[in-house]
């Protein structure tokens, strides 16, 4: 409880200040052509890619068998998140020019995309296999995959994920939030990679070790 208050705290904190930021910010910044496309393309990408994984979620796992955790939205996301747009309203009404870099915001468009596509084969082809939380019982639908996306990296569906998520900041020209996200995002996976083949391990055995052997992580600096 001592948590949720200081959470809550914090959080009544920052709205303040983005409100703050906000009245203070000239019409013309805050509604511009820049922040409208930008803001537009990311509220897409997120709703996107949130609603695509539950809808899949419940093609190969049925309605019964997926949870609102199939959204992918934690607190810490929506903090995460939310300081992204904190940035985002801060910089533009400061540092309106610093977002008409439209080349790099242009490279980020493209990161998401190509997040997002990777993201979702590594989901069709594993197909009953891909899960969210982390099997730690094998079941008999869970097999290993490695055919497809899985022929490049053994964990597409985290490289999918780590190039959207930096690459929803490049697109809006947030420098510290892509750099927040990196290693955020990178630091989780390399804490959950090694815990998740350590199951995988004991799933398939030689089988694993031997695909392993031949395939990165697909996550850059993590075995």
């Amino acid at each position: 409880m001592l948590f949720l208050k200081q959470f809550w705290g914090d959080l009544d904190f920052h709205i303040q200040v983005l409100l703050t930021a906000y009245t203070a910010a000239s019409k013309s910044e805050i509604f511009s052509y820049t922040a409208c496309r930008q803001l537009s393309q990311m509220i897409l990408a997120v709703s996107f890619f949130h609603i695509s994984e539950y809808i899949l979620a419940i093609l190969f796992h049925g309605h019964s068998n997926v949870t609102p955790r199939s959204l992918l939205i934690s607190k810490y996301y929506l903090l995460a998140m939310f300081f992204s747009f904190l940035e985002y309203f801060v910089e533009i009404v400061l540092l309106p020019g610093l977002k008409e870099y439209w080349w790099i915001s242009n490279v980020g468009l493209v990161m998401v995309i190509v997040g997002e596509i990777i993201r979702k084969m590594a989901v069709i082809t594993a197909g009953k296999s891909f899960t969210h939380l982390i099997k730690i019982y094998h079941e008999e639908q869970h097999k290993l995959i490695t055919h497809g996306v899985y022929r490049f990296v053994r964990h597409p569906g985290y490289s999918g994920f780590l190039i959207w998520a930096v690459g929803t900041q490049i697109m809006l020209c947030n420098p510290v939030s892509t750099v927040g996200f990196a290693v955020v995002v990178w630091h989780f996976f390399y804490k959950r990679i090694p815990y998740e083949e350590y199951f995988l391990r004991q799933f398939f055995g030689s089988q694993y070790e031997e695909y392993a052997q031949r395939i990165p992580s697909g996550v850059p600096f993590v075995k």
